[in-house]
């Protein structure tokens, strides 16, 4: 049952290249010219409208100040970067601590926010810190904050900056 097998090995100096395929070959030059060709494969084929060409022309709307990118929504971005956990120096925003930030389009302000942990020391004082710097935001009438322990936080949320800061990255 044990057949042995043999391969054969050839060996060769050179293998000559494949032809290339040209415009030429594609038609009986003795009996079309290129220009016929051209001419028939427009008559048969209808150049499709470019999908893009509706999306490009389009100009970008202009950002209400209330959604991200937005004037209103970057200030109170950058708020939030100017408080920091007492026991980390990173600020609140990059360490991962913000879930969400909605604005109403009359300046209601609504942060989703979490601690590093529950038994956290600045768990009673870290929303009023947060509603407060938001609050005082030019355009923003009213502020409120939902802390929240679902997802809970884990450094992985933390920005690259904050994790470089740290020396975690």
């Amino acid at each position: 049952m044990n057949e042995e097998r043999k391969i054969e090995v050839e060996e060769v100096a050179a293998v000559a290249a494949p032809p290339k395929a040209r415009v030429d070959d594609a038609f009986d030059a003795s009996t079309e010219t290129s220009a016929d060709v051209v001419e028939g494969v427009s008559e048969t084929f209808e150049r499709k409208r470019d999908y893009l060409s509706g999306f490009l022309s389009q100009k970008p709307q202009a950002l209400s100040g209330t959604e991200p990118g937005g004037e209103l929504y970057e200030a109170v971005i950058t708020a939030l970067k100017e408080i920091y956990d007492p026991e980390i120096p990173v600020n609140i925003y990059d360490l991962g601590l913000i879930y969400g930030v909605d604005i109403t389009n009359d300046g209601h302000a609504a942060v989703t926010m979490t601690l590093t942990t529950p038994h956290c020391p600045v768990a009673e004082s870290m929303p009023g810190e947060v509603e407060l710097r938001v609050g005082s935001v030019p355009g923003i009438g009213h502020a409120e904050v939902a802390l929240v322990w679902d997802p809970p936080w884990d450094p992985q949320k933390m920005s690259d900056e904050a994790k470089l800061e740290l020396g975690m990255l």
